[in-house]
């Protein structure tokens, strides 16, 4: 149930015919204005690439629940973001497909696997 949640949320962020939250009254939209008036340069690129990131870390953990091994995880993470950006070049014109998602997307679900890693070994009982 968890997982058809998560796979739904994505689903709605990345297949809608217009992106969802970056208005400039959202709290996105606000937040990368601040940066870029603070001094941030390329504010939106970084709140983008980020966003993309944490997005898939929820995939990497769940994928790694269900195949149990880390390089199919991951593979599963590209090839789910690469299904995405395929589908918004060929279905969504007002969205903007890119391989930058593809990569962003696939480093978090490296993350999301190397955080169940983590969280395993620390978790496990000493010999």
């Amino acid at each position: 149930m968890l997982t058809a949640g998560y796979l739904a949320l994505v689903a709605y962020v990345t297949l809608t015919p217009n992106p969802q939250g970056w208005g400039p009254d959202t709290f996105i939209g606000r937040s990368i204005d601040w940066l870029t008036r603070h001094g941030v340069p390329h504010a939106f690129a970084i709140a983008e690439a980020g966003g993309n990131v944490l997005m898939f870390i929820p995939f990497g953990i769940l994928a790694w629940l269900w195949v149990r091994r880390w390089w199919v995880a991951v593979l599963l993470g590209a090839f789910a973001s690469c299904m995405i950006e395929l589908t918004q070049y060929s279905f969504l014109p007002t969205r903007y497909p890119s391989l930058q998602d593809v990569a962003m997307n696939t480093l978090g679900t490296a993350v999301g696997v190397l955080l169940v890693a983590v969280l395993a070994r620390l978790t496990r009982p000493p010999r």
